[in-house]
């Protein structure tokens, strides 16, 4: 399985009234999560886009367990729990300053070929990339 984590500071923009963060952020997070995961493979989405690869989210689940709070610093935890195919799949967990997860959630992106836009298998970059962590 392949693990990475990034950090994000809860800011004011982020939040409402009550200082909770606003629900609909929770998927930037999980955006900033997978984007930096691959970044961190050395697979940058821009990379992909100019090679004619779209990765357009088809599902995204959430489940909030407790509000993360104006100026927390929060892990995003971002795991692939298995290799992709047509379709890629990441679990994210939100963590807190107490390091309690404060969220959960599962998005699904599928691969799809910018010139036909249809659905394509996962580029061999990233299975390359992915390889090593499912031996």
């Amino acid at each position: 399985m392949y693990t990475f984590e990034s950090n994000y500071r809860v800011r004011y923009a982020d939040v409402d009234q009550m200082g909770f963060m606003y629900y609909g952020n929770y998927a930037k997070l999980f955006e900033i999560g997978r984007v930096e995961a691959l970044r961190n493979l050395g697979v940058r989405y821009k990379d992909l886009e100019e090679s004619g690869i779209w990765m357009p989210v088809y599902e995204n689940n959430s489940k909030y367990l407790e509000p993360a709070k104006y100026d927390e610093l929060l892990i995003i935890r971002c795991m692939l729990k298995e290799m992709p195919k047509v379709r890629i799949v990441f679990d994210t967990e939100i963590i807190n300053e107490s390091s309690k997860i404060i969220h959960k959630g599962v998005t699904t992106l599928v691969f799809i070929k910018a010139d036909t836009q249809k659905i394509t298998v996962c580029p061999q970059v990233i299975l390359d990339k992915l390889s090593p962590f499912y031996q």
